[in-house]
């Protein structure tokens, strides 16, 4: 990396924002100078990063001014608001709501599989949707040797999904059932805890939740295969943290499962976690705090000859969300690509 740089990291109070403040300091990240945004209902708060305070800011339009990247995981709407200003004042903003990742001038990067994307950046670079970052972390390996055809793929979504408060109600809600309380659901529409139920994003005419298809167009343009067959089923699970995922993967041929295996055990993000003797394979609880994707019980589709499946596991707040953030960061510092052209912005 080339240079210390300046950091906003915008939604810095959130779940995201708490991951992506270790995750820095973990990494090294080469810092100048860190400020750190939110609402101005957080503002005045304080936040010790690597022993020093720092006061949470309000945003604002001059929030941006000296600041090189832009870290931004405080909502589409908040991102909407903020990001074109960001860029107007020489910052790159890697985004990780879901405001610009199916603009066509906005890259949708995951280092594993599409580092190159970066450089076409005009000042955003959008981070995937969890799901889709440890799906194609887990599958990207496998379609570089053969292409893969179709992907069904069903999820069990942990709280974190929907934020700290998800987290913290999901907590509560089981102490209450525990406890012989009726639960109460108000960040999610139902109770979570001893409970699961459809991903509770809207839905479109064909029945598809606004999540499933997020893992459908997202994985298409990734990939940069936009006639790519994805179908996803999604569901909220009481899990406090960590997504886990099972998928079917059809290929032209058959695939060999130790070739499958043997690929997936030295890919980048990824762990291979299979013991068939113990019947242990990757679970929620140790994906929790961990930047691999798990990955394990990969086995031949008894029902069609040219599948696999495959199951993972991964940290929904750290690769599905901060780690691939910095990751990015990390990216454009090796490859220079801080600078852009204010003219070329079209966002």
């Amino acid at each position: 990396m080339s240079r210390d740089v300046n950091v906003a990291i915008l939604g810095a109070t959130g779940a995201v924002g708490k991951e992506l403040l270790e995750l820095l300091a973990e990494r090294n990240f080469p810092l100048k100078q860190l400020k750190l945004l939110a609402s101005p209902r957080s503002a005045g708060s304080k936040i010790v990063f690597n022993d020093q305070e720092i006061t949470v800011q309000a945003a604002s339009e001059s929030s941006f001014e000296g600041v090189d990247i832009v870290l931004a995981s405080a909502g589409g709407s908040t991102s909407r608001t903020w990001a074109k200003q960001a860029v107007e004042a020489g910052a790159v903003v890697i985004d990780n709501s879901s405001a610009f990742r199916m603009d066509e001038n906005v890259p949708l990067v995951v280092p594993e599989i599409n580092p190159e994307a970066a450089a076409a950046h005009q000042g955003i670079i959008a981070n995937p949707n969890c799901t889709t970052i440890l799906m194609g972390v887990a599958i990207y390996p496998l379609h570089q040797v053969q292409p893969i055809k179709r992907v069904v793929v069903s999820t069990y979504q942990s709280a974190s999904g929907a934020g700290a408060r998800a987290m913290e109600e999901a907590q509560t809600q089981a102490r209450d059932i525990l406890n012989g309380k009726q639960p109460q659901a108000e960040v999610l529409p139902y109770p979570i805890a001893f409970n699961l139920f459809p991903h509770n994003s809207p839905l479109n005419d064909q029945g598809y939740c606004e999540e499933e298809m997020k893992m459908v167009n997202e994985t298409r343009k990734i990939f940069d295969e936009p006639e790519l067959k994805v179908t996803a089923t999604c569901v909220r699970v009481p899990i406090l943290r960590a997504h886990s995922e099972a998928i079917n993967l059809e290929f032209e041929r058959p695939f060999d499962v130790q070739r499958a295996r043997e690929l997936l055990g030295v890919a980048p993000g990824v762990k291979l976690v299979e013991d068939w003797q113990t019947n242990y394979f990757p679970m929620p609880i140790d994906a929790t705090g961990q930047d691999p994707v798990l990955v394990g019980r990969i086995r031949q589709d008894i029902s069609q000859d040219c599948n696999l499946e495959l199951w993972l596991c991964g940290d929904q707040i750290r690769k599905g969300a901060a780690l691939n953030a910095i990751q990015i960061a990390e990216l454009l510092l090796e490859k220079n690509l801080l600078t852009v052209s204010n003219s070329a912005v079209s966002i």
